[in-house]
């Protein structure tokens, strides 16, 4: 399926799933803002939703209920993922309310939380850096997760450079920064494409770009 269909499929299992205060919550937080950052940042780096909660429950510092725009829980990480707006309303906070906001993003770190914060303008007009910084992000988990797989080393070495930069990649570059010969990068790309962790991004007969194959977008 596409954004549009996956989207509200998304948004109604969580609907469905939700009652009292977190129904609200949802049904009145998540608005525009949100739904560009799926469309634009989310959906074109991992084509699916899963592992993501929209408007997400957590216990304030003061002993009440908070909610995340986005949480990001797998095993080993929780990401939050806030869209901050720019309105009148931020010109009339309070020099208390700044503080406290502060206070309960140090509160979610503190508790084992990464929090990344984008405005809606870096959504709305620059989305492939908002892009870079999530997988960065997330390629961190992937590439110690590789360590549990049977790639070579080399192949290893290859997809973190790839993660790490967090768009597609040229074969020079892996060339300079492995210090390895023509040949050799060549044949590493072309068995990560066999075995569809990358997948050429520029060029048919001649791949001059590559990016990260769903294997591992998506790892299981």
């Amino acid at each position: 399926m596409g954004f549009e269909e996956e989207y509200q499929a998304f948004l109604n299992a969580h609907l469905q799933a939700r009652s009292g205060e977190r129904l609200r919550r949802l049904q009145e937080g998540h608005n525009q803002a949100e739904m560009l950052f799926l469309k634009q940042v989310w959906w074109p780096l991992f084509y699916h939703f899963k592992y993501l909660h929209p408007e997400y429950e957590v216990d304030d510092f003061k002993d009440g209920k908070r909610y995340l725009d986005f949480a990001y829980i797998r095993p080993s990480m929780r990401i939050c993922f806030e869209i901050d707006g720019y309105g009148p309303h931020l010109k009339n906070i309070s020099r208390w309310q700044f503080s406290d906001n502060l206070e309960r993003q140090n509160q979610l770190v503190i508790d084992g939380w990464t929090v990344i914060r984008f405005s809606f303008d870096q959504v709305k007009e620059k989305p492939r850096r908002c892009q870079q910084v999530v997988q960065q992000l997330i390629g961190r988990w992937l590439g110690d997760d590789l360590d549990q797989t049977s790639l070579s080393l080399l192949e290893k070495e290859v997809l973190r450079l790839v993660i790490r930069k967090g768009e597609d990649i040229s074969p020079t570059e892996v060339e300079k920064y492995l210090k390895l010969s023509d040949k050799t990068v060549k044949k590493v790309l072309s068995q990560l494409v066999e075995k569809k962790m990358l997948i050429p991004a520029t060029g048919t007969k001649r791949i001059r770009s590559y990016r990260l194959g769903n294997q591992v977008k998506d790892p299981v």
